[in-house]
């Protein structure tokens, strides 16, 4: 039977920016991928809100997260690599789009949907502190913040809203409900137009229900009036006018309409035929309408197609929006009104009606996106079917590791005689320790194979990851060599992403003053990134054997990665959590080995064997047991969470067959000291006479350091407290 092969990566789409079409776009993709396309989300945050239930979220009707669209969760569900960046320039010549914190980013096919700005909020007038009702997650944060204001303060909240059209109208009775309901009934709100007319695009029924709304609230609306009509004594300023788009676009060579992308039937730039744009951000030439959601959201299935058709040579499909829609525009409580041919009813039932399409666009983010798999062989070698159920989604990162286990065991059985004299298993270090002459060096190598579509991202953890058995023996960094497996690529993809690898790992090297000195490169199934490294040592090498009872153990970072990456490969894992993971791994330890060295009897890094099983390296070394508190751990956001629902790292089975050297696993928190981790902390034992010099040394250098455990005489084993 031939194997089948992988299919090549030949076209690169980017999506800039995580709108409700791009979204809806994903959504699709995830379920029908084209092959041999790999996809990119550019967006500044991790979460992407639905403005369509901000009144409610603003009237407590709905919890934040209620409103969030996950972009971690749907990139994963797509195969798409999500960067969390802004973009600042687009080369329309060479096909790159430039990024604000990060090297550019090479596109073969481009959709852009980055939604508008607030010219007002930008350049705010008078001094003024105005929070743009867009994006949604500035404008809840300080939305919170003001109410948490007014519960600590006896005096009302003062709160002015610029822009008398929908969105103006809907806030204002949003939050004269919610200061209400907080007990402010004599709170103050504004809405300052500078036209004559408020609400003026609305029909006359639903205008007049709303504007007695308005007025029932005591919500006092100012027309013709400037933005001087703010009183200074005001406590929050919102703007819902002055909407713009971004200037960024001006200094690229697509066209503009009044400074909007100008997009043709097809959704596609008019100068750029590679180029797509939706949304707000988007100029219908051929049909304007007014920037609303619900032509974004019927944009989706056409630009979907679309994107598709050019990234395979397909022909191109025609968008006509519908001329006018529905409108369901919240009173404050749940009570809503329309807006359509020339009706403005109103009621319980049309707030109840909205909450239900709202809710139904949601639900779909809010689960994980059922893709298509392979069926299996009909005939299987006996025990494959059995791995495979074990293993049907197999982690990355350290999570992928051979278990110690099985691994101490192939190496006892492939050393005899004088080979086996010279390194003993039982006692093989984080780093092999080389001496010539009066020099004493360090050497290890490691290797991660990807857990995450970006390379450049990957690069940059694999990296700190290899360090992390120099540090672990107070070395410091001098030669590097590099091993890297591309996955199947065109040879245009191949040299772009050896660039990408290059720049992210070449930023954690050059911050340690070295670089990569060569390396060797191939092509297999998939990326895998790994260096070797050599480092040197101003001290003796600092190994597990060196503990003393009575040592004070401290751990560097938290843990809980396995579980994480294991979750978020599953889309169950928060994309908030997920990042904070991402942070914690990024977080360099050449700081903490060398404040650690002062001191330390004993260190090694915690990674793919879990914290269980690095600190019985240790006491197996030291000849000692330990006491460790459950309660002093530091634990990821979301770890715990995810191990209550049973979420595990692929290597978690392996290294969880030490529980039997561990007393008191009693606690659910206990599993997690089996979880394999990635660009662990640094574990040491501190002896307890200069445990406070090394506290306070840590405090110093803003470096967070957590006393967890102390080692005591006994055979090597655990006490959990």
């Amino acid at each position: 039977m031939q194997m089948n092969r992988p299919i090549p990566i030949t076209r690169d789409l980017v999506l800039l920016g995580g709108g409700h079409t791009h979204a809806l776009v994903l959504r699709k993709w995830a379920m029908t991928p084209l092959p041999g396309v790999q996809v990119t989300l550019v967006n500044p945050d991790v979460k992407a809100p639905y403005t369509g239930m901000l009144p409610g979220y603003v009237a407590g009707h709905y919890q934040r997260n209620e409103l969030d669209i996950d972009l971690v969760k749907l990139a994963r569900a797509a195969g798409a690599r999500l960067i969390l960046d802004r973009a600042v320039g687009i080369d329309t010549e060479s096909k790159r789009v430039r990024l604000a914190d990060r090297p550019d980013i090479a596109y073969d096919t481009l959709s852009i949907d980055i939604g508008v700005t607030s010219g007002l909020a930008l350049n705010p007038p008078h001094g003024l502190d105005i929070i743009p009702a867009k994006p949604l997650g500035p404008f809840a944060e300080a939305w919170v913040d003001l109410l948490d204001r007014a519960r600590d303060q006896s005096a009302p909240p003062n709160v002015a809203i610029i822009g008398a059209g929908v969105a103006g109208a809907e806030l204002a009775l949003a939050m004269a409900f919610r200061l209400r309901t907080e007990g402010h009934r004599s709170a103050a709100i504004k809405i300052i137009e500078a036209a004559a007319d408020p609400l003026r695009e609305l029909n006359a029924s639903a205008r007049a229900r709303l504007l007695l709304d308005l007025n029932t609230a005591g919500v006092e609306i100012v027309t013709n009036a400037s933005l001087s009509a703010i009183s200074a004594e005001t406590d929050f300023i919102v703007s819902t006018a002055g909407a713009a788009p971004y200037e960024w676009l001006s200094e690229t060579e697509l066209a503009l309409e009044k400074g909007y992308i100008a997009v043709d039937q097809h959704l596609q730039s008019i100068t750029a035929s590679d180029v797509f744009a939706a949304g707000d951000c988007a100029h219908l030439l051929h049909a304007p309408r007014p920037k609303a959601g619900v032509f974004a959201v019927r944009q989706a299935p056409v630009l979907f197609d679309n994107l598709r058709a050019q990234l395979s040579g397909g022909a191109l499909r025609r968008y006509q929006p519908q001329r006018s829609y529905l409108k369901l525009i919240s009173r404050g409580h749940k009570s809503a009104v329309t807006d359509k041919w020339g009706i403005g009813a109103a009621g319980d039932w049309v707030w109840h009606w909205k909450d239900r399409i709202d809710q139904a666009f949601m639900k779909q983010f809010h689960k994980p996106v059922e893709m298509s798999q392979a069926p299996r062989p009909e005939q299987l070698a006996v025990g494959v079917a059995a791995l495979l159920d074990q293993n049907d989604k197999p982690c990355g990162a350290c999570g992928a590791k051979v278990a110690q286990a099985p691994l101490l065991a192939g190496l006892a059985a492939a050393t005899s005689g004088e080979a086996s004299a010279q390194m003993p298993v039982a006692q093989l270090d984080d780093a092999a320790i080389v001496k010539t002459g009066d020099r004493t060096e360090v050497f290890s190598t490691d290797h991660l194979r990807a857990f995450n579509a970006d390379a450049y991202t990957l690069a940059k953890v694999a990296a700190i990851h290899a360090l992390g058995d120099i540090w672990s023996m107070g070395g410091r960094p001098k030669t590097i060599l590099s091993q890297i497996i591309l996955p199947p690529l065109a040879p245009s993809k191949q040299r772009e992403m050896i660039r990408e690898i290059a720049v992210g790992a070449g930023e954690i090297f050059d911050a340690l003053g070295t670089r990569i000195a060569g390396g060797h490169t191939s092509s297999g199934q998939e990326l895998t990134i790994g260096f070797s490294i050599a480092g040197v040592l101003d001290r003796t090498p600092i190994t597990q054997a060196g503990a003393s009872a009575g040592d004070i153990l401290v751990l560097t970072k938290p843990i809980g990665t396995g579980i994480i990456l294991a979750a978020e490969m599953r889309q169950l894992a928060d994309g908030s959590d997920y990042q904070a993971a991402l942070a914690s791994m990024y977080r360099m330890q050449a700081a903490a080995s060398d404040l650690l060295s002062m001191a330390a009897t004993a260190m090694t890094d915690v990674t793919g064997f879990g914290l269980a099983g690095h600190l019985l390296n240790i006491l197996d070394a030291s000849h000692l047991s330990a006491r460790l508190s459950l309660s002093n751990l530091p634990i990821l956001a979301g770890a715990e969470q995810l191990n209550a629902a049973g979420i595990r790292s692929t290597l978690w089975p392996d290294n969880a067959a030490q529980r039997q050297r561990i007393s008191n696993m009693t606690s659910g928190r206990a599993d997690l000291l089996f979880d394999p981790q990635t660009c662990g902390g640094m574990l040491a034992a501190i002896p307890p006479d200069k445990l406070q010099q090394i506290l306070s040394a840590f405090a110093d250098a803003g470096e967070p350091i957590w006393k967890i455990g102390e080692l005591i005489a006994g055979p090597p084993q655990i006490d959990l407290l």
